[in-house]
């Protein structure tokens, strides 16, 4: 069961190009802390990287308005608990004996499948902290991409059809509860639940950075959410990148 947390006024759009484009928006215009903006579907939805992110009807499709009046660097945290809340989401509508997992930074994957995707955007620096962050997050429901480069699944081709309404409850509720968590408790609360589920951990992976592609061992997530990877010469931290796990 999903722990009530503090409730977020939402904003239910159709059409739109990006969801977090337009919670930026509403953000510049001073949107309250703990605002959702949900549309049917997305034309120019985006990932990581500037990647594109199909968005046909029939998902959810929510970018979280948050302001948490801290530095930049310690809001990459929020990718944690938006984790964190997908995972709830999609544990709350799938049999216990289907396995998810979360992988570092953001992914959480069902029976080793991908089903969704975050992206954390940050809006202007005021006295050393962010204005707002926008956490913007896709679930596969009804859809997948078949040609993305990580296979892809979505909750229908699980067996499940929670309906997009009732996935958002969901997924706000827990968001709600991850935020309040990560607000009153701080980063050590949230490190340790996402570990619980961490696919990788203590295995070797791959890791792709821009310019280079490294391999070892996950050793452990640092008290900021760095990636620790234990190669023959040490440790690495790693802040950002791609992790493929070794086959």
């Amino acid at each position: 069961m999903i722990e009530a947390g503090p409730r977020f006024e939402v904003v239910a759009l159709g059409s739109v190009g990006s969801t977090n484009d337009e919670a930026h928006a509403l953000a510049r215009q001073g949107a309250a802390d703990r605002t959702a903006v949900t549309a049917e579907e997305q034309l120019g939805g985006r990932g990581r990287r500037g990647r594109a992110w199909a968005s046909p009807p029939g998902n959810l499709y929510l970018s979280a308005i948050l302001r948490p009046s801290c530095p930049a660097g310690q809001a990459a945290q929020l990718s944690f608990i938006a984790a964190l809340a997908v995972r709830d989401l999609v544990r709350r509508f799938l049999p216990d004996s289907v396995p998810v997992a979360v992988k570092w930074p953001n992914d959480v994957l069902v029976d080793g499948l991908k089903i969704s995707g975050i992206l954390l955007e940050t809006g202007p620096v005021s006295g050393g902290d962010v204005e707002y962050v926008i956490l913007g997050m896709g679930i596969n429901l009804a859809h997948y991409p078949t040609d993305s480069e990580r296979p892809a699944t979505s909750l229908a081709a699980q067996g499940a059809d929670p309906g997009v309404l009732a996935a958002r409850d969901t997924l706000l509720q827990a968001l709600g509860h991850w935020d309040s968590q990560w607000r009153t408790q701080g980063f050590p609360a949230i490190r340790e639940a996402w570990l619980r589920d961490a696919i990788g951990l203590g295995a070797p992976i791959q890791v792709r950075l821009p310019d280079s592609t490294l391999e070892g061992v996950f050793a452990d997530l640092d008290g900021d959410g760095a990636l620790l990877l234990q190669q023959p010469d040490g440790r690495r931290r790693i802040t950002a990148g791609d992790v493929f796990l070794a086959r």
